[in-house]
């Protein structure tokens, strides 16, 4: 039920259903008032959540910035979360927006910055609820041959606080390995962080997906609307939401 929710809630505070929103009331409210302040709050809205500037600037202060690591981690442990699917029509695995995660740990392991990888993550999907994150991501590893001994993985967690939750009862088994990096993207880190130490795991972070917010000062960065800032709004949003919840909840 909390994994329903928790989908719902990210699609109604995304600024584009916003403006949708306020559009149909634009269109179909017969008041004029009413229509007139419905258009001119969906235009503030479009402008503010498409700019470069504000959108990096309130991002880079939310997420958490990347710090020197030292090459004696004996788990890297990777968050699954809009990384891998699987599509069935074409019968092959679809890598997506937060694979950098993924990659990310694949070159740690190979410079001999983390001895293993510790993939977590369930169906991320309502409707494919066969269909792990971890087993795909297990598999991209092993295809690029990483042996399965250096692989720990959890197909169970359909949430942070659950990454948190089944990578420690995962770890509880190797009392040998101790020291711990925490791979995620630098927005979803700070819930990330919070999760991991509820645990009482000790955790390194290592963010994924940085956020730029020292662009390049031109009248592009500046003025033109991006439509691609819509999708960058989607994810901070969505961690600052998701922040307070599991706040309220007490998984952090």
């Amino acid at each position: 039920m909390f994994f329903i929710i928790s989908k719902i809630l990210g699609y109604s505070v995304r600024p584009i259903i916003w403006i949708v929103i306020l559009l149909a009331i634009a269109i179909f409210n017969k008041n004029k008032s009413t229509r007139r302040k419905s258009l001119i709050a969906s235009f503030v809205i479009l402008i503010v959540f498409s700019n470069s500037f504000i959108v990096t600037k309130v991002t880079g202060m939310w997420a958490v910035s990347p710090q020197k690591i030292d090459r004696d981690y004996d788990v890297g442990i990777v968050l699954g979360g809009r990384t891998v699917t699987f599509d069935q029509k074409y019968d092959r695995r679809t890598y997506h927006e937060n694979v950098d995660r993924l990659l990310q740990a694949v070159e740690l392991y190979e410079e001999g910055k983390i001895k293993k990888i510790l993939i977590t993550g369930g169906s991320a999907n309502l409707i494919y609820k066969n269909v792990k994150e971890a087993d795909l991501m297990d598999a991209f590893l092993k295809n690029i041959k990483i042996p399965s001994s250096d692989i720990l993985i959890d197909t169970l967690a359909e949430n942070t606080h659950q990454n948190a939750l089944y990578s420690k009862r995962i770890l509880e088994k190797y009392p040998n390995l101790k020291k711990y990096l925490l791979i995620t993207s630098s927005i979803h880190m700070r819930r990330a962080l919070g999760c991991f130490e509820k645990e009482g795991l000790k955790v390194t972070p290592y963010p994924t997906n940085l956020i730029n917010s020292d662009g390049p000062y031109n009248f592009e960065y500046l003025f033109i609307p991006q439509s691609s800032n819509f999708l960058t709004w989607d994810g901070t949003i969505h961690e600052i939401i998701g922040f307070l919840v599991y706040k309220i909840m007490g998984y952090i």
